[in-house]
């Protein structure tokens, strides 16, 4: 106790305003005497993590191909090959090589962002899908070094997808645990579509459409579902909400409804919604409280 009391003097520290953790916030590591950095590795260093996941967080693939880097051989953990994904590995003290590449000790720092996803561009990474919607990002991307100067390029993927004739909101992201926890199913997080109809929408088809319909063996059934006002020169519009968030579930509830879709776009995701003038192909990079509005961070 004496040594953790005489270690706080060399370094600046912050008791956090919530009140539920009392444990403190460290501004920077300490340099100075071995009970000082003792204290430091027991109570603000981040525990080992999972190797396959280390290497995601650093971008070097996403977390399966990490595993399937590691079962080839290609990543040696302080000099040895490692074949085991769940290999217990700590950045700042273990040597991780990829392809006879070292990881940087830094790791990309977390990024959230809202994109406006254009029709005809896949929600894929691979490399060779040329109208990807990873290439959206190739100019954020191009830039991060100037202005971010020595830090490392995060791995950018989607939460989820949008299939390539939709357009509209999807969250963008490095943070796979926060990609898996509004994604997951039990998340229950409501989507909002507007879905443009070619042809007469009567009261029959809204019944039908509210009805739902049978998906890969599951009874999905829609939140709500309304049809806007007419606007001059425009299709008749359907805002549908839903949560199961099965693959092409509002397309299959306005088929079976007997609708015939002229195209469709996402406006919301839980409680964030689609900046009106955010123009097709662009992003915006999301503040704290919308990402709390989201549900997937608090």
């Amino acid at each position: 106790m004496a040594n953790a009391k005489t270690s706080t003097k060399t370094m600046t520290v912050k008791k956090k305003k919530n009140a539920g953790s009392s444990k403190p916030v460290l501004t920077s590591e300490p340099k100075y005497s071995k009970a000082a950095r003792r204290f430091y590795n027991e109570n603000f260093r981040d525990p080992p993590q999972r190797l396959s996941k280390v290497l995601a967080a650093a971008g070097v693939a996403s977390r399966r191909s990490s595993e399937e880097l590691i079962f080839e051989g290609r990543v040696t953990v302080n000099g040895d090959v490692c074949n085991t994904p769940q290999t217990r590995v700590d950045l700042a003290k273990d040597m991780i090589y990829v392809n006879g590449n070292r990881i940087s000790k830094k790791l990309p720092p977390k990024v959230y962002l809202a994109l406006n996803k254009p029709k005809g561009y896949i929600c894929s990474s691979g490399e060779k899908e040329s109208k990807s919607v990873s290439s959206l990002f190739d100019d954020y991307l191009k830039s991060w070094d100037k202005r971010f100067p020595g830090v490392p390029k995060p791995r950018l993927f989607t939460v989820g997808r949008l299939d390539v004739a939709t357009t509209g909101l999807i969250i963008v992201t490095n943070d796979g645990d926060f990609a898996q926890r509004l994604s997951h199913p039990s998340s229950k997080l409501s989507k909002e579509y507007i879905a443009a109809i070619d042809g007469v929408v009567n009261k029959r088809h809204l019944n039908a459409v509210g009805e739902g319909t049978v998906i890969d063996g599951v009874q999905c059934t829609p939140d709500s579902v309304e049809l806007l006002p007419q606007q001059p020169d425009m299709k008749p519009r359907l805002r549908i909400v839903v949560h199961e968030g099965r693959n092409h579930e509002v397309r299959e509830l306005v088929k079976n409804a007997g609708l015939e879709l002229h195209s469709l776009k996402r406006i919301r995701i839980a409680g964030y919604r689609l900046p009106s003038d955010l123009g097709l192909g662009k992003h915006v990079e999301l503040r704290q409280a919308e990402l709390k509005s989201l549900g997937g961070k608090s």
